[in-house]
């Protein structure tokens, strides 16, 4: 235990490097720009408010607006490594995690402190002993990893390897300053934070917007700001095609990108017709949390011939392709996907001590995914040895959906794209509508996010195990 605050040596560094001096904050809401000695001043601002708070983490509520990336910034020049955190996220939920991990404060809470908080004006919730576990000094940034359900473990980013993601994505998508990004996705959510980061590094403009792709005022802020492009998971871009999204109506917007799940083929060939029509592009990328963010990118002058693969590896990282332990050979080379890169995670933190240990992987990451790479090493993911799935780009976890659904009876999860699809063993119509709203509801998303069908009974290995692979096969 420690009983003091240190920030680390090198924070400011972090900061200095991820946040380009020509970089800026633009309030999609009023207009109002932040950059240069402005910008530096918010950032050192949120920085200073956190310098008296007890040794440990920090939890961020963090809302998609411009305090919630100052708060993350200023964090991160604090030297306070940051827990990013759905704002929306149930109190039972965040009440689990602060008794596990103990954090210094928990910005953005309000309503009822917990036991050992007290609330302070501008920080929420705070710490009221001072005695904690010190994190270690290459600690930055901790993500969870299943979403909603379940005690999510924390994936602990150290500051190098966000840099490293940022710098990648930039020189992998050719972003530069005259760049204006705005923000589609939750900044706790690994890809809306990469595209934050991305962008800055790089001396680009945000816009930071709150209201949704399928508000009105959200692209009347990007056509106002000039937004050059727009990043979604795979739901968007079905809304969007739902709605007749026409890229001639932006003249600005160029470019087009997608991750957090498997589009289906038809739609990325689409939207890249839609965009190419008037000079954009389409680029689909393939990631994961425990690699900061994304790991492989497919350009858009391959998407003909290489349509359905991840792509490449980003600049400065590499797949390899590790049999699968029946060590029976597979004919077309699949087996379980290993990135090796600079963006890859220190660990896992399943509690308060876990914040101090070093970086446990050394650059490898085991993904958990299966897949085959072609001899130009272009990646196809075919399946996943994980129980995740992803809800509109969240990453849950399957056995959890599986325990939600006890009182509906035995039931099985599989992932589908960007859907969860779930069999229930011998029930009826109504019953498969009400185990989608409870999982919706659970989930706090749209119940389409879930495919509920019924079947007689759940196929079963000689083990007795159900048989997730032939559920996947129907899907």
């Amino acid at each position: 235990m420690t009983h003091a605050s240190e920030p680390r040596a090198d924070a400011r560094s972090v900061v200095d490097e991820l946040v380009h001096p020509g970089a800026a904050l633009v309030d999609g809401s009023d207009g109002t720009r932040l950059a240069g000695a402005d910008l530096a001043a918010g950032i050192a601002g949120h920085a200073e408010r956190l310098a008296g708070l007890p040794v440990g983490m920090l939890f961020a509520l963090t809302a998609q607006d411009v305090p919630g990336v100052l708060r993350y910034l200023g964090a991160l020049a604090a030297g306070r490594p940051v827990l990013l955190l759905d704002p929306a996220l149930d109190r039972t939920a965040l009440e689990g995690l602060v008794a596990r991990f103990r954090p210094a404060a928990v910005t953005g809470a309000d309503g009822p402190t917990p036991h050992g908080y007290q609330a302070a004006d501008g920080l929420g919730w705070v710490r009221t002993a001072a005695d904690g576990v010190a994190p270690h000094p290459d600690l930055a940034v901790l993500l969870t990893t299943s979403g909603s359900t379940g005690n999510p473990k924390l994936v602990r980013l150290s500051g190098t390897a966000v840099l490293a993601n940022a710098r990648s994505i930039a020189l992998a998508l050719a972003l530069g300053p005259s760049e204006v990004a705005p923000t589609t996705l939750p900044l706790h959510y690994s890809y809306g934070l990469s595209v934050l980061n991305s962008h800055l590094v790089v001396g680009a403009t945000v816009l930071v917007e709150g209201t949704g792709v399928l508000a009105r005022t959200f692209w009347q802020a990007v056509d106002e700001h000039r937004a050059t492009s727009f990043a979604g998971v795979p739901y968007h871009y079905e809304m969007l095609r739902r709605i007749g999204f026409a890229p001639g109506d932006h003249p600005a917007l160029r470019t087009l990108t997608q991750a957090g799940g498997r589009l289906r083929g038809t739609l990325v060939r689409d939207f890249a017709d839609r965009m190419e029509a008037v000079g954009g592009r389409m680029t689909v990328m393939y990631g994961q949390t425990e690699a900061t963010a994304r790991m492989a990118v497919l350009p858009p002058d391959r998407l003909a011939d290489k349509l359905g693969t991840a792509g490449q590896a980003i600049p400065g990282g590499a797949f390899a392709i590790r049999p699968l332990d029946d060590g029976a050979a597979d004919p077309e080379g699949v087996g379980e996907v290993v990135y090796t890169g600079p963006n890859v995670m220190m660990g896992y933190a399943e509690c308060e001590e876990d914040l101090a240990r070093g970086d446990e992987l050394g650059g490898v990451l085991a993904t958990g995914d299966l897949g085959r790479l072609d001899d130009e090493g272009f990646l196809t993911i075919t399946g996943r040895l994980k129980r995740i799935g992803k809800v509109f780009g969240t990453r849950v976890s399957l056995d959890d959906l599986e325990d939600l659904l006890r009182g509906h009876g035995v039931a099985a999860a599989v992932p589908g794209d960007d859907r969860i699809v779930v069999w229930l063993e011998g029930a009826d119509g109504e019953s498969c509508r009400e185990a989608g709203r409870t999982l919706a509801e659970r989930l706090r998303v749209h119940a389409s996010g879930f495919d509920v069908r019924t079947l007689p009974a759940l196929p079963l290995l000689a083990s007795g195990k159900v048989d997730y692979r032939a559920l996947e096969a129907s899907v």
